[in-house]
């Protein structure tokens, strides 16, 4: 523009665009006009077939109009800014596509290879709102109430009120989201489209699905602030690309994470029928054999009182095998869920703290007698037990035990003939420890 004025003698010269924003450019002026003065020359400016804008030029000095060279030489000059215009829009495209690309490929490596499954979708958000320069990078995915629901959001500042927005069923952009379409909105607070509470915070957006394999996981949003410039057809294709590569990431993870709980399971079961095939058969025989010397014997055998108790801690040994066989049959990545599994999570906790693993022993159904609301308070008089326990063998060595024996029993009904749950305690600190807890299965603590 300065050469075209300086070599035309006009005062004024600006270079407007057709379509605002696209190159992240609206208007470039010089001189000191606010608005283009009478009697302008215009000529277009092309790039690749399609009109980018206008060159303008005013105020030619000294005052006279301009002339047939002047608009000859303002159209090769038109000319020549469409070729710069065109190359540098090449340019910023391949960077962009380049961008893109790395990124896509950093969040696949990620999660095949570093992240776990429960930052997954943080890590797609988190790329995907700094690839795309968004104010928030945004996941949703479908609720059983047939709608959406943001389980995952990066933003610059703290995004508690935006996770847990939900689409309610109904709202009209849910059959594309839903259906897997891309939905690009040029502003997010006015589009009639878009009905969560938090719409108002932003501006143009991009919505697209997170499908692979004909599994739609969900949907990535990226909005950008209010008044920011809406989105480039190639920066929405740049980024419904990552977003369906950044799925069949998560598809993958998700398929070796399975893969590698199975291989645990697998393991453990093999373990748990080792133990139930080759150690607990031989304690048995064991014990067997020790019960028919202590019968051929006779109570008058210096050895009988011996071999009962051999045999007794034969019986125990083998309970805390079966006990060991059970945890290593409850899911590893999860939370217990019946009562058993429960109490072996409590001993498996306490037994960080006191150096050595409690015994567990159930007596009875207990996972399927047992009422929840019996079973919270049993679980938090243990924890009350074992802390005890921990805090004595803090204060003192003779406080210290080398046995706890935890028993969760179901059989015993209560004095006035009720069905009842106890739970008993014991450590051999001193001179032994016991505590005693019970519960009626239908009333409150006795």
């Amino acid at each position: 523009m300065d050469g075209a004025a300086e070599l035309t003698g006009a005062r004024y010269a600006a270079l407007g665009t057709t379509d605002p924003g696209q190159d992240g450019l609206t208007e470039i002026r010089t001189g000191g006009a606010e608005a283009p003065p009478e009697g302008v020359l215009s000529v277009p400016i092309h790039v690749h077939d399609e009109v980018f804008g206008h060159l303008h030029l005013a105020d030619k000095q000294p005052a006279a109009p301009f002339t047939a060279e002047d608009e000859q030489l303002l159209h090769v000059l038109a000319a020549q800014a469409g070729i710069a215009i065109g190359n540098a829009r090449l340019y910023e495209t391949a960077r962009q596509r380049e961008r893109w690309i790395e990124g896509a490929a950093a969040v696949t490596t990620a999660l095949l290879t570093e992240e776990r499954a429960a930052d997954a979708l943080m890590t797609v958000a988190e790329s995907a709102r700094a690839l795309a320069d968004a104010d928030a990078g945004v996941i949703l995915q479908p609720t059983e109430a047939g709608g959406m629901e943001i389980v995952t959001a990066s933003t610059f500042e703290d995004p508690g009120d935006i996770v847990g927005t939900t689409i309610a069923p109904g709202s009209p952009v849910l059959v594309q989201l839903l259906g897997g379409e891309p939905v690009f909105i040029d502003d997010s607070a006015t589009d009639p489209r878009m009905t969560t509470h938090v719409r108002h915070r932003f501006g143009p957006s991009m919505m697209l699905p997170l499908q692979a394999e004909g599994r739609l996981i969900g949907t990535l949003a990226l909005p950008r602030r209010p008044g920011d410039r809406p989105y480039t057809a190639v920066e929405r294709s740049l980024a419904t690309q990552f977003a369906s590569q950044a799925a069949l990431a998560l598809v993958l993870a998700d398929a070796r994470d399975g893969r590698e709980r199975l291989a645990v399971y697998e393991d453990r079961d093999r373990i748990a029928r080792d133990l139930h095939d080759l150690v607990v058969q031989r304690l048995f025989a064991t014990g067997m054999l020790l019960e028919s010397a202590q019968r051929r014997g006779g109570p008058a055998d210096p050895a009988h009182a011996a071999l009962g108790r051999a045999v007794d801690e034969l019986q125990s040994t083998v309970q805390e095998v079966r006990t060991a066989i059970f945890a290593l049959q409850q899911p590893p990545a999860e939370a217990p869920t019946s009562l058993r599994g429960k109490v072996l999570r409590e001993t498996a906790a306490a037994s960080a703290t006191l150096g050595f693993q409690p015994s567990a022993h159930f007596k009875g159904p207990v996972d399927t007698l047992v009422p929840d609301e019996v079973a919270a308070r049993l679980l938090a008089a243990l924890r009350h037990a074992l802390a005890a326990v921990s805090d004595r063998a803090g204060v003192s060595r003779r406080s210290r035990p080398s046995r706890l024996e935890i028993t969760v029993d179901v059989t015993t009904p209560l004095p006035d003939g009720r069905d009842a749950v106890r739970l008993t305690v014991y450590d051999d600190a001193g001179t032994g420890t016991t505590v005693s807890w019970r519960s009626s299965l239908r009333q409150g603590c006795q």
